[in-house]
């Protein structure tokens, strides 16, 4: 009878990674941070258990959009009231707060339940290049988003 591991918590390694944003496209970057938050990169993959990595992500104002989304794309919000839709487009997102772009586009290709927003907490967006966790010691993580493909 063959006989199987089982993984616990206590058994997952989490590393950090650092991201620079700049000149990145928008929807393939959250791509390939979503799946390192979610794990998928890892072996040990389990869909039951969060065994994703820390993801900190900077220059996040300096990522881009193609074609005229930055003019054409609208944000919506509404208060659940009569007349209560608000909308705003990406350019004015992005003077008001760079960082919610990302975070939004990160957080709707995670999965709706608690483990997902267990998973969205380890991400980390900065609009410039200083960031608190240092002493992490993060790595540097280049994504070719050309390809699609990570490094």
């Amino acid at each position: 009878m063959k006989q199987t591991t089982l993984i616990s918590a206590k058994d997952i390694k989490k590393d950090w990674y650092i991201v620079d944003a700049e000149g990145q496209t928008v929807g393939r970057l959250a791509t390939q941070v979503a799946l390192i938050l979610r794990g998928k990169n890892k072996v040990t993959f389990t869909p039951h258990i969060n065994n994703g990595d820390h993801v900190i992500i900077i220059n996040a104002e300096k990522a881009i959009f193609t074609g005229n989304k930055e003019s054409d794309k609208n944000y919506y919000h509404h208060s659940m009231h009569p007349g209560g839709l608000r909308r705003r487009n990406v350019a004015t997102q992005r003077e008001l707060d760079a960082r919610k772009i990302l975070e939004r586009a990160i957080k709707l290709m995670l999965p709706k339940n608690v483990q997902g927003a267990n998973q969205f907490r380890a991400l980390h967006v900065f609009a410039g290049t200083e960031h608190p966790y240092a002493a992490q010691k993060p790595e540097v993580l280049v994504i070719n988003t050309k390809k699609g493909e990570t490094k």
